[in-house]
């Protein structure tokens, strides 16, 4: 990896991690985004336990994708770094991690249940629900337990890549949710979206005891909203 990009990596990274409080995700330190470069097999994120108040770009470690060890940093790697290596590592799509414990996806996660489709918002971004894993077990625990997050979430994606690129998240079990995307910055909007689904989705339930009449919108109308910003025919925005 050049000194530019990693520079400029560790500058989208930074930005990215920011934006975590900003967007109001975030409680105390509990957050972290990276952003890998795979032609230099390695990513960069943000440290443990370090305030986003005091971040600054020499605080964030490089960290090896082949084995997870510390290439580049004077700190210790987030405590859920080996979740990102896991994901870099079984999907090729992705190139940011974002991962947050924001109040209404983690409602969601602890709940064991999946964030459903109930409106165009949702589509825009997540086609289809925005999928719960299973239970860690005892032994994923005891053994490995930040790497084997990851392994939960491929396992319940099947390692589709493709899938993972049309359901850009994912809540952990009794934890939280975990979003990606093609770079850093993605994934943190798509976090940020996540939560704003999340919400929206507890409101509409709330506003139908029961969950009565709380059904997911027309199939066609959902593909509609996902095709016009996703895939070859897509039409939103100037980029």
């Amino acid at each position: 990896m050049s000194e530019t990009t990693l520079r400029e990596l560790r500058s989208e990274v930074l930005a990215a991690n920011l934006r975590i409080p900003q967007a109001g995700l975030a409680t105390l330190t509990w957050g972290n985004v990276s952003a890998v470069d795979r032609e230099a097999g390695v990513f960069v994120i943000k440290p443990s336990g370090v305030s986003y108040a005091d971040l600054t770009e020499s605080d964030l470690v490089v960290v090896s994708l082949a084995d997870g060890s510390v290439v580049e940093g004077r700190l210790r790697p987030s405590t859920d770094t080996e979740t990102h290596r896991c994901l870099y590592r079984a999907f090729p799509s992705v190139g940011g991690v974002t991962h947050t414990h924001s109040e209404h996806a983690v409602a969601f996660a602890q709940a064991r249940v999946p964030i459903p489709v109930l409106g165009t918002t949702h589509a825009d971004t997540f086609n289809g629900p925005v999928p719960v894993t299973a239970d860690l077990t005892a032994e994923q625990c005891a053994r490995d337990y930040e790497y084997n997050t990851g392994q939960v979430i491929v396992s319940l994606l099947e390692g589709d890549d493709r899938r993972a690129r049309e359901v850009p998240g994912a809540l952990v079990s009794r934890h939280g949710p975990f979003t990606w995307g093609a770079t850093a910055t993605a994934s943190l909007e798509n976090a940020i979206i996540c939560e704003a689904v999340a919400r929206m989705a507890l409101h509409t339930l709330a506003l139908r005891p029961g969950g009565a009449g709380a059904t997911p919108p027309p199939q066609h109308l959902l593909d509609r909203h996902y095709t016009r910003k996703h895939g070859p025919d897509a039409y939103y925005g100037n980029a």
